[in-house]
């Protein structure tokens, strides 16, 4: 019996962009967390603490739960002293494996450049 033809495949629709990559500057006092200072060996001194993430909804909604502990980031709510824009602002919408994927770009590149760096992903 001859192998019967498959289907043609249906490409996907790329997911929608809806996501963003922020950063939050966090107060230096993070630093005297044993596990926050192990994630930063090559901190250098006088550079910025910051947090990495990404989200769906608007940087500033997404702070404002950090702040409230909904959903939030233990050093995003406890330290996060204000948004970044000038370390993400030129990030388009993305979906939401792009942002992922961008936020640990993000966040390694801050922390090979000397800052104190926290993420999730």
């Amino acid at each position: 019996m001859p192998p019967r033809a498959s289907a043609p495949k249906v490409l996907e629709p790329d997911p929608p962009a809806t996501c963003r990559v922020y950063v939050i500057e966090l107060d230096p006092a993070v630093l005297k967390d044993r596990r926050f200072r192990a994630e930063n060996p090559r901190y250098a001194r006088g550079k910025l603490c910051l947090y990495v993430g990404s989200t769906a909804l608007t940087p500033e909604e997404r702070f404002a739960n950090h702040r409230r502990g909904h959903k939030g980031n233990r050093y995003a709510g406890e330290f996060g002293v204000r948004l970044r824009p000038d370390f993400y602002r030129h990030y388009p919408p993305m979906s939401r494996l792009e942002a992922e994927l961008t936020e640990r770009e993000v966040a390694l590149e801050l922390r090979a450049e000397g800052f104190a760096v926290w993420f999730n992903v």
